[in-house]
């Protein structure tokens, strides 16, 4: 896997380090933890999605584009990172946001919709819930060549192979960190979503000879729909990046319990997971994504998935001022 000869702008200054969660280990009554803190990564407010836009971005520039469109959810993580990257890089950006299926809180007053209107006022575009989101870009793309601009789509969550190659690019860092810590990690735990960064640690560590299990929490999909989504995506970034391996739907492992009672619906365990951290290891985690994987994980710690002398990584995808446009569910009794 050579990731040197891929166009790449490079939103991170080293590495996003990797903590011992040793109180949370005690909290949980679990194996080993420890947390990496791609919440850290670079741009507006960090989050997972910097490492996908890493390539996606120099892709883009490199086919000439002057203008970025993509879609997400209202609180949609992946649009706000696109936005400040094209902030950065000077590129024009549409973001088509879907409606929620139901009132959520303060999502269209405060959040990363907050974040959307301090970047860019005009770059939001909201359409019903339901709405065929690849037409929809279509249809952007389409007004964007009529106006003598030239486009490029990043389809939700940046999940492409081109997108997926940062979280490839993510497994050898890993891999680099676990040799210097002198620390062997069983397991890669994170959120699978649009399914890219699970795709991409899973192709990642296919290169390798060193080849942690990665257990993706599903948090939009029940656990046969997203494993089929991860399979496909997990071959499609092995493709491109030449890795001649075949990855079999049986390494791809995907648990559906932290799903209920639906994507971007709070939950009581949810709740309970990203309390117990921060009060634990004062790390915040966001209600949709990171949250809701951490109540996953307690989920298997509690069930006796692991073993005692299992060390377990999980990558904390960030997400954190979603947390804000859901505080009136953290207020609750």
């Amino acid at each position: 896997m050579n990731l040197d000869a891929l166009p790449r702008k490079m939103y991170t200054e080293g590495a996003t380090p990797i903590e011992k969660a040793e109180r949370l280990t005690r909290a949980f009554g679990g194996p080993d933890l420890y947390v990496k803190r791609d919440d850290q990564l670079g741009l507006t407010e960090g989050g997972n999605k910097t490492r996908k836009l890493e390539f996606l971005i120099a892709d883009a520039l490199t086919k000439g584009a002057d203008t970025v469109i993509t879609a997400g959810a209202i609180q949609s993580n992946h649009c706000r990172l696109t936005l400040s990257a094209c902030v950065k890089e000077g590129l024009n950006c549409r973001l088509v946001l879907e409606e929620n299926e139901a009132p959520q809180y303060d999502t269209y007053s405060t959040g990363n919709y907050l974040i959307y209107q301090l970047l860019d006022e005009h770059a939001t575009e909201i359409v019903a819930n339901g709405t065929d989101m690849e037409a929809a870009l279509e249809r952007a793309a389409e007004e964007e060549r009529s106006r003598g601009r030239v486009p490029y789509i990043i389809p939700v969550g940046g999940s492409n192979a081109v997108g997926m190659t940062g979280y490839a690019a993510c497994a050898a860092e890993i891999a680099s960190q676990s040799e210097g810590l002198g620390v062997a990690f069983d397991y890669v735990v994170c959120a699978s979503g649009s399914g890219g960064m699970q795709a991409g640690l899973v192709a990642g560590f296919a290169s390798m000879d060193w080849r942690p299990d990665v257990l993706g929490m599903s948090v939009i999909k029940p656990e046969n729909d997203q494993q089929a989504l991860v399979h496909k995506l997990a071959n499609e970034t092995a493709a491109h990046l030449r890795i001649g391996a075949e990855i079999s739907r049986e390494q791809v492992r995907i648990f559906d319990e932290c799903l209920a009672p639906g994507y971007a619906l709070p939950s009581a365990a949810m709740k309970e997971a990203v309390k117990l951290t921060a009060q634990s290891e004062a790390i915040l985690l966001d209600p949709v994504y990171s949250g809701k994987a951490m109540a996953g994980l307690y989920a298997l710690i509690r069930d006796g998935f692991f073993r005692e002398q299992d060390r377990v990584l999980f990558i904390h995808s960030g997400g954190t001022p979603a947390l804000y446009a859901y505080a009136p569910f953290f207020h609750q009794q």
